[in-house]
């Protein structure tokens, strides 16, 4: 790396955003909101979504900005158009000047879209962690309940006792419930992708420390 792009890299390690995560198509509104750097990569982006909606990463997945996509390397594309290595990019890379609109999808199968608002970008508070949850309302659906039909369908069946299928998919399911869930395992997720950061932040320090000797 050259010089000048290692002090930009620098200046901006410290940089953060607000992210909003919306699950679309479903009603209520499914939303997380969190403070992130900049200077993540989209693979990290991926997991901070991941830790934050619930969701197992137990498939593929990638984002879209415009027409381009950005996923993990795979020894074919899916679809017609090739992708960028998510872990190649970094946020601060795809950001535009107010606001910058990016699309997630998670299991190409049951088709989960996530739509990313990525606002407010400024500098970090000194002895804060990132990335940090702010707030979001209500529980993502199980994993493979059959996307946004199948998710419907167990709503429905959980909330009548009387349907066909209300003891199975209750057994299925588990303590699920729709309204509500945990925020401590998304904080502890996300402190161990800040205590990674911190980490990077420390040997950055380091090698910047000898250059200057």
């Amino acid at each position: 790396m050259s010089p000048t792009k290692q002090s930009a890299a620098s200046d901006s390690f410290d940089e953060i955003a607000t992210v909003r995560i919306e699950l679309r198509h479903i009603d209520p509104v499914i939303w997380r909101q969190v403070e992130v750097p900049t200077s993540i990569t989209l693979k990290v982006m991926h997991d901070i979504i991941q830790a934050v909606m619930g969701w197992c990463d137990c498939h593929l997945w990638e984002f879209s900005i415009g027409k381009q996509r950005y996923a993990l390397p795979m020894d074919d594309d899916w679809g017609d158009e090739p992708r960028i290595a998510a872990d190649k990019v970094r946020l601060r890379d795809v950001l535009k000047p107010r606001k910058t609109v990016i699309d997630y999808l998670y299991d190409f199968g049951d088709s989960w879209e996530h739509r990313l608002t990525v606002t407010k970008v400024r500098p970090g508070d000194p002895g804060v962690s990132y990335p940090r949850y702010i707030g979001g309302e209500r529980n993502a659906p199980p994993e493979d309940c059959g996307g946004v039909p199948g998710f419907y369908g167990l709503l429905e069946a959980l909330a009548d006792p009387a349907h066909p299928s209300h003891a199975d998919l209750k057994e299925w399911a588990g303590d699920y419930d729709p309204a509500t869930f945990d925020t401590l395992p998304i904080k502890y997720a996300l402190s161990r992708i800040a205590n990674r950061r911190n980490a990077a932040k420390a040997r950055l320090a380091k090698k910047r420390s000898r250059s200057a000797a």
